[in-house]
Parts: C-alpha cells; structure tokens; sequence
C-alpha cells in the first residue's frame, strides 16, 4: 500500500484510469451487439475485458478501503463502535440516577431522624420523660456521595 501523499493519488488516479478502461469496453461491448451485423467474437472480447477490469477495480477498491479503516482507527476494521456508545452514555445515565437516589434517601433519612429526635427531646423539655432513649443518627460512612 502507498504510504505517501503523492503515492496515494497515484493509486487512485490508476483506479480511476482503471474504471475509465472498464466503461470503454461495456461501452464497445454494447456497440458491437447493437450493430446489425455483430461479431459475437469482438462482443465476447470486450465483455471478457469489461469483466476483468470490474474484477481489478474492485479489489483495488477494497484496499483502499482496508487502508482507509486501519488509519482513521490506528487498527482494522471491526464493525462499528456505535451500539458500545450507547451502552456506555445509559450506564453513565443509571449511575448518575443512582447518586441522585442515594443523595435523596440520606436527605430523607437526615430528616427522619432530626424530626425523631425533636419529637423526643420535646416531651423532656415539657418536664415528662417517656423513659425511652432519644433517636441518633447512625455514624456517617463519609460524603454520602457514591
């Protein structure tokens, strides 16, 4: 494979030398089968060189295909990449709901346990104890944050 600029355009300029070959000889292939009296040897000729340059164009297509993959990835091609995406931004998405669902049950528990503990300082301060000891918050692991 041409590795340089000006090697690169010179492949595709012979491809395209190529596919000019290939129409001539569809095209002469057609205009001796149009004629009234056509040479069934020359139309064959032509179809047989028609064919082999379809064949030479597409392999040399193919390559600069192959090419074309393995540098715009740094390896071969190996289908696409687009499903993986997807997977990653709605893993990204559930852990994202995850922190805000974590965040709002330590909110909610923070407050659960404020208000447990207000309702069981009050009776204490009217001068009434209910024997029943006041309400803590569990020790906190950290930030909350996941």
């Amino acid at each position: 494979m041409a590795h340089s600029p000006l090697e690169k355009i010179q492949a595709l300029d012979s491809i395209e030398k190529e596919i000019i070959l290939c129409l001539q000889s569809a095209g002469q292939s057609l205009l001796e089968l149009s004629k009234e009296k056509s040479s069934q040897k020359a139309a064959e000729n032509h179809t047989q060189q028609f064919l082999k340059s379809l064949s030479a164009i597409e392999g040399k297509l193919s390559d600069q295909i192959n090419y074309l993959t393995q540098v715009s990835t740094g390896q071969p091609h190996e289908g696409s990449g687009y499903s993986s995406a997807c997977a990653l931004q709605m893993a990204w998405h559930r852990i994202h709901h995850a922190r805000s669902r974590v965040r709002e049950l330590e909110e909610s528990k923070a407050k659960y346990f404020q208000a447990a503990n207000r309702n069981v300082q009050q009776p204490r301060s009217n001068g009434t104890t209910s024997g029943a000891p006041a309400l803590a918050a569990p020790p906190s692991t950290g930030s909350g944050i996941i």
